[in-house]
């Protein structure tokens, strides 16, 4: 079997695909009463998933992938308060902001080891956290910036109090996000990309352009954490300090943990089951949410994650074939 053709196996979409899909956009409907956290879901499924495209995909580590969370966010919601309170207009805005910083913080990713991206992107972050903290005027310093009123999606579909049409317009463009980030990673751009992640020297002597595919891969990655920044202010309505915070960095790598690294549905089912175990866990015992959820992690690494699965795997299959 050759490139081409592992390629196209690799484009075409699995029935479970369809299955997943069909469900998170019946979701709303089925449970209203936790649109609201189905929409946070979405949110942070979308910024997991833009940073397994340069974690899983390309190996660059980074640490303050909240920075473009944080521009997408309060460049969105200063377009609606201040320009055009369109949703869509306002996305777009937020995602071209965070592409052209990805792309001029790229050329700061390009030499040096992992923990240089460490500190260079940690770094990034920061200044930026500063940046909004300082500029009080424009972006409401530590008290946020506030009064963020949108109009309906596509001219219809207000935002309610309830939270579906937010996570109906969550998930809509998370799944038009993720198509063309799948689309992206088994086309022979995502195969080069693989190839400078495993070998860097070896993927420069056979003639890829290493630099280039990783400038490239950031500024995309860049543009599409944007977009949840941009989702997250539009549909809270708010945007504070915090979407620049260390926090949200370490928060969605252990989601990209969870869920598989290199493997964009990982993203999406680490974001799940972080919010999941967030919801449960924080409120059976407030104090010490991040104790279980640490210890889920030693477990997670110590057993493996194939070893956690096979049992349920291999119960399927029994139940199938007595079936």
């Amino acid at each position: 079997m050759d490139a081409r053709t592992t390629l196209l196996q690799a484009r075409g979409w699995k029935k479970w695909e369809w299955a997943f899909w069909a469900l998170a956009f019946a979701a709303p409907a089925l449970l209203p009463s936790h649109a609201l956290i189905l929409n946070e879901m979405a949110i942070v499924a979308l910024f997991a998933v833009s940073l397994d495209l340069i974690l899983g995909y390309s190996g660059i580590v980074s640490l303050g992938h909240a920075a473009f969370l944080g521009l997408g966010a309060y460049s969105a919601a200063l377009f609606a308060k201040h320009l055009h309170p369109d949703p869509l207009l306002g996305l777009l805005v937020g995602m071209a902001v965070a592409t052209v910083a990805g792309w001029v913080c790229s050329f700061s990713i390009m030499r040096g080891s992992d923990l240089t991206r460490l500190m260079v992107t940690l770094g990034t972050a920061l200044l930026l956290l500063e940046l909004a903290n300082k500029l009080d005027d424009l972006t409401g310093g530590a008290d946020g910036l506030q009064g963020v009123i949108l109009g309906p999606v596509l001219g219809r579909f207000e935002f309610d109090l309830m939270g579906q049409t937010a996570a109906w317009y969550s998930i809509s463009v998370l799944f038009v996000l993720f198509v063309f980030m799948r689309r992206l990673v088994h086309s022979p751009l995502g195969a080069t990309l693989m190839a400078v992640r495993d070998n860097p020297l070896r993927a420069k002597a056979i003639g890829i352009h290493v630099n280039a595919r990783l400038c490239l891969i950031y500024t995309l990655a860049a543009g599409v954490a944007g977009a949840a920044g941009a989702l997250l202010s539009q549909t809270t309505g708010f945007a504070s300090l915090d979407v620049f915070a260390m926090d949200r960095s370490a928060d969605v790598m252990l989601m990209l943990v969870m869920g598989g690294v290199g493997w964009l549905y990982g993203g999406v089912v680490g974001a799940v089951l972080f919010k999941l175990m967030y919801d449960v866990i924080a409120n059976i015992t407030p104090q010490y949410w991040t104790f279980w959820i640490g210890l889920f992690l030693v477990v997670l690494m110590r057993v493996g994650r194939e070893r956690l699965v096979r049992p349920w795997l291999w119960l399927g299959t029994r139940r199938k074939g007595q079936a």
